[in-house]
């Protein structure tokens, strides 16, 4: 509906032009917002107050001439002039139902698809070198669940875990793997099932003997030649590192697989050719040995000017060098519109830096948009960083072991005669959404303080509420038998009724917010108050209980279309719903 009114204002401006009001040439962006007064419509707009100064007319006098000029609209009920030159729109009850029926049957919830294309998604990206950790839960669901609404509006959306597989680093894993392999043979492969034990060892091996380090460093240099036994090593150390990933994947229920991994090693044979082309086209400055590119509008606070280091003096690549060459491959061979990349806010001016350099290199189309979705920190009690209580990195694996193991003693204590098989599953779900949703439903770029007590809560804006909400609504259904609802109509009589129908009808609005920004917290929100206006619906509007047959119908319609949008909106977060709790 509100793409509607949208459409209705751009005709009016439209008229205006033609009529000599606004110069022809003129370019408004028209905002059309719900209003939180019922008693201002349902709708509001700015746009007279926006055309105040070039149509040289008081904001009152051009709302009244919009008005006039509105192209006529079964779907509005009246329009108002509110304040100081608002307008308010009413929107019609039968066209609000015409809309939730039609809804009711689409298999996208009557969410109109805006024009498809092609989004890079860039998230998850953990370290091979060590077993995930909490520091990686953030960027892997808050993308995957972009990642899932943008593909339910119809996107092309390519999934891209950009992991660390590549550096200096692997030369000293991969010196250890050689070393236990040589003493203990195939036994060494036991080693590696703990990767944060193996890469502690293999530090300390670093550390402790010069001739370990120049082996490793040996093997970084034959590794980056393409030595075949440098690399079968690195593939099998990759092979098992993904596994880990893979499997705490699959827990989380995220949709990433192992054909969207295209990490940094993917990028290696064109990181010279990145050197290259940045020489050719005289971006390139030397600073202290290295190559450097220095772009005007990056210094630092005393005015001294910041470097992008492409290739260190050792003759070593960096960070920047695979993101460019990374951003060149996007564009150019996966043609992608736009790039989203979930990467703490922390690496905000590395991520400005780059991204300008791109566009300034032509390494990407000037159309194509780039944007870093960067996210806080998830933290403690004591609001740092999250850690176990020696002070160590917690393991995300852990972390969602007890999240489940909370979960099976909050659910055995509301069941007790449940058999074991439903209380452990329904756990799991509960445990793994609770953590899930705790994250999504916080502002990405805030940080946060993580609770199991607040995330297992049935009060507030939390999983278990939304999933035990679901399951309320879907229950309804349970105790209708053999009802046939295919030639039901939705109408809207009572006060309840039409503000649950105006809730269901902004699901659109919605993630269209969500994907524009990257932000699953929109989502989160919206499935809350949606909720929350069911049950005040449910109370004041009996359903199988109501006066007249048709009534009951319609409100069984309206119950439906709760429970299809719940499930369809925790979907796209990565949570699944339950039939029972």
């Amino acid at each position: 509906m509100k793409s509607h009114i949208e459409s209705l204002l751009e005709q009016t401006l439209e008229s205006f032009k033609q009529q000599g009001i606004v110069p022809a040439d003129f370019q408004a962006r028209i905002q059309v917002d719900r209003t939180k007064d019922k008693s201002h419509g349902d709708l509001a707009t700015n746009l007279a107050m926006m055309l105040t100064k070039v149509a040289q007319k008081n904001p009152r006098e051009l709302a009244q001439l919009i008005i006039d000029n509105l192209p006529t609209s079964s779907h509005v009920a009246k329009v108002e002039i509110a304040g100081p030159g608002f307008i308010n729109f009413f929107i019609d009850d039968n066209a609000l139902a015409n809309q939730l029926q039609h809804a009711l049957n689409d298999e996208h919830l009557g969410v109109a698809l805006p024009a498809k294309q092609t989004i890079v998604v860039d998230y998850s990206s953990p370290n091979l070198a060590k077993e995930m950790h909490v520091g990686h839960l953030r960027s892997t669901i808050i993308g995957d669940s972009v990642v899932r609404a943008l593909e339910f509006l119809g996107h092309n959306v390519i999934r891209q875990n950009h992991v660390g597989d590549w550096g200096t680093q692997f030369g000293m894993l991969l010196a250890y793997m050689e070393e236990l392999r040589a003493a203990n043979g195939e036994q060494a492969q036991m080693e590696l099932s703990d990767l944060e034990t193996f890469y502690r060892a293999a530090k300390v091996r670093f550390d402790e003997s010069s001739e370990f380090a120049t082996r490793a460093r040996q093997l970084v240099v034959a590794l980056q030649s393409g030595d075949e036994y440098c690399n079968k090593l690195w593939r099998e150390f990759n092979d098992i590192s993904l596994s880990h990933c893979h499997e705490v994947y699959q827990r989380l229920g995220v949709s990433l697989t192992r054909a969207d991994v295209h990490g940094e090693s993917a990028y290696n044979a064109d990181l010279a050719q990145v050197v290259n082309d940045l020489d050719a086209q005289g971006l390139l400055s030397e600073s202290n040995g290295a190559k450097v590119v220095f772009q005007e509008e990056f210094r630092t606070k005393e005015g001294e000017p910041l470097p992008v280091i492409i290739q260190k003096a050792d003759g070593g690549y960096l960070y920047a060098t695979s993101d460019l060459a990374a951003m060149r491959y996007r564009s150019n061979v996966l043609k992608a519109d736009r790039a989203m990349y979930f990467v703490d806010l922390r690496q905000a001016l590395h991520f400005q830096q780059v991204f300008s350099l791109a566009k300034l290199a032509k390494f990407v189309r000037e159309d194509m948009s780039l944007e870093h979705t960067g996210f806080g920190t998830m933290n403690g009690e004591d609001g740092r960083p999250f850690k176990t209580r020696s002070g160590g990195v917690v393991k995300l694996v852990d972390l969602l072991d007890e999240a489940n193991v909370r979960a099976l003693e909050l659910v055995r204590s509301k069941n007790p005669d449940m058999d074991e098989a439903t209380i452990t599953e329904i756990a799991r779900v509960v445990g793994i959404s609770a953590v899930k949703y705790a994250d999504l439903s916080k502002n990405r770029t805030s940080d946060y303080i993580f609770s199991f007590e607040q995330m297992l809560s049935f009060e507030g804006n939390t999983a278990p509420y939304l999933l035990y909400a679901y399951t309320r609504v879907a229950g309804i259904f349970k105790r209708v038998e053999d009802i046939d609802l295919s030639q039901a109509k939705i109408t809207l009589e009572h006060e309840k009724e039409k503000d649950l129908g105006t809730k269901l009808a902004q699901f659109g609005e919605v993630l269209t917010r969500m994907t524009d920004k990257g932000l699953p917290h929109v989502l989160c929100g919206y499935l809350y108050e949606l909720a929350s206006e069911f049950s005040s619906f449910y109370e004041a509007c009996p359903v199988l209980a109501a006066d007249t047959e048709e009534q009951k119908q319609s409100r069984l319609l309206l119950s439906q279309l709760t429970a299809k949008t719940l499930k369809t909106g925790l979907s796209l977060l990565g949570i699944d719903t339950l039939e029972r709790m």
